[in-house]
């Protein structure tokens, strides 16, 4: 029976050791908060409880597939599906409804911009095929070498998906009102990047909203880490919270574990579950060849996000679950965050409103909100001097827009910014992992095998596939099966 150790408890971590334990794996998990979950925690205060990170679940039958086969029974996690899915507000005062339903969502566009109805229906019929397709090339298998890329077959395929243009770009081929061209490539903001540098590849982050729907989870997203946490331990998982790991244990470039509080671990195998450039300062200073390869200032970070949490005395009931409040010029606030690293004069924000789906989400007559509002990462802004007047501006504009009433309920506040997340060890306080460009995708992304030790694995929203809970579990699984079948079948 192989011994496992990983290091990192969040949920790439928490999914690889249920697949990996399923499978007769002696597994220790070591955590250096005083909880497991990493990105999936709740923000406390004062009564109120909300999720601190990932609000919005895409994919559920990823999520759900992966669960039932790390043996966790689909009938325990209790999804409920958004409906509308979302409502994005415009500067100009007009809103746009996203339904899952077709018929809806057309009624609803030809409302908004007359015609544009046919482009939704071309934008569907393209991308629905195009993602099974994609699935299959680059979900559902690693690329431990870049030239695994570059068959034929893939070729053909990232041309057919026009990977080549951005996001933004692709949105524009069936969209001419630029209010439509925003509602469907702002999804690259869920994994932290800019609709205008991501690859069209991610074109099927909004195309899978449609098909799949956008779903909640009861309780909040954070409520699976009790459920998988309790599944570990009564299998018997050695899971040790409060460990840091501060080196790993290589001879001879084979990794045989490492040093958590001040004593060494070994296994058969170790995983790194972390934003991957936090990898570099445990490996051995010696191996200078590593040192090379991985060095942190050759990759790029997410977007980082001030984020705000609120406690409310009162309740809006016709507002929805998710819902996004846009600049005049949706293009040019994020060119400020991306290319200029500045804060925009006009963010773009996103609020979540558990209540309107969960009654239980705050206490009755309350609500419990939560304001995403996309920013650069650290260290380009001075956060001491420039918060208080974001969240101002942000609520004032919440407020107006479609929370009236919102600042005088507010009875409890608590705010997080890109020098929170980096102290929580997010790189560079990037909300995401690894931006998601061109360069830091598929193939040109961490892979969970290192290259040049043996025994060193990863997992996390920084290695391919990517961001997003469904797409880490994703990552986890791959991860898992090349463990059992490949290194200890």
């Amino acid at each position: 029976m192989p011994r496992i150790i990983i290091a990192g408890g969040g949920i790439g971590g928490m999914i690889a050791a249920l697949l990996l334990s399923k499978q007769g794996a002696d597994v220790g998990l070591f955590e250096k908060n005083d909880k497991l979950g990493g990105r999936l925690a709740f923000q406390e205060g004062d009564g109120f409880r909300i999720d601190q990170g990932p609000t919005i679940v895409l994919l559920p039958e990823m999520l759900l597939d992966i669960l039932e086969e790390a043996g966790i029974p689909r009938a325990s996690i209790p999804l409920q599906e958004c409906s509308p899915m979302h409502v994005i507000h415009y500067a100009d005062g007009t809103r746009l409804t996203k339904w899952r339903d077709t018929d809806k969502q057309m009624e609803e566009l030809e409302r908004l911009a007359p015609g544009s109805s046919n482009g939704f229906l071309r934008y569907m019929d393209h991308m629905r095929e195009g993602f099974k397709l994609g699935k299959a090339a680059f979900l559902d298998r690693p690329f431990f070498r870049k030239s695994h890329l570059f068959t034929v077959s893939n070729l053909r395929l990232l041309a057919r998906l026009r990977a080549y243009r951005s996001t933004r770009a692709l949105a524009a081929r069936y969209f001419r009102d630029e209010r439509l061209v925003d509602a469907f490539s702002l999804q690259t903001l869920y994994i932290g990047g800019a609709p205008f540098q991501a690859p069209g590849l991610y074109t099927l982050l909004p195309y899978a909203e449609h098909e799949y729907g956008v779903w909640y989870v009861k309780g909040g997203y954070a409520s699976l880490v009790p459920l998988l946490e309790k599944e570990l331990r009564s299998r018997g998982v050695d899971i040790h919270t409060g460990m840091e790991v501060s080196e790993l244990l290589l001879e001879n470039g084979i990794c045989r574990g490492f040093i958590a509080g001040g004593k060494a671990y070994r296994g058969d195998a170790v995983v790194y579950n972390g934003d991957l450039p936090h990898r570099l300062p445990v490996l051995n200073e010696a191996e200078e060849a590593l040192e090379k390869e991985e060095r942190s200032d050759k990759y790029v970070p997410s977007s980082g996000c001030v984020l705000v949490y609120a406690g409310t005395n009162k309740t809006w009931p016709n507002a929805a679950t998710h819902q996004f409040f846009l600049p005049p010029s949706l293009n040019d606030s994020l060119k400020d965050i991306f290319v200029k690293k500045t804060l925009p004069r006009n963010p773009s924000f996103y609020v979540f409103n558990p209540s309107a789906i969960d009654k239980d989400a705050a206490p009755a007559g309350h609500s419990a909100l939560y304001f995403l509002i996309p920013c650069p990462p650290e260290p380009f802004v001075d956060w001491e001097r420039e918060t208080a007047a974001l969240v101002d501006n942000v609520l004032e504009e919440a407020e107006r827009r479609g929370f009236p009433g919102l600042r005088a309920s507010i009875v409890w506040k608590s705010v997080r910014t890109p020098r929170d997340a980096k102290r929580d060890g997010l790189f560079q306080g990037g909300s995401f992992g690894l931006a998601p460009l061109l360069l830091q995708s598929a193939a040109f992304r961490p892979q969970f095998k290192h290259g040049k030790i043996e025994g060193l694995y990863a997992v996390g929203a920084s290695i391919h596939p990517g961001g997003g809970i469904p797409i880490v579990m994703q990552g986890a699984k791959l991860l898992a099966h090349h463990l059992i079948e490949e290194v200890f079948p």
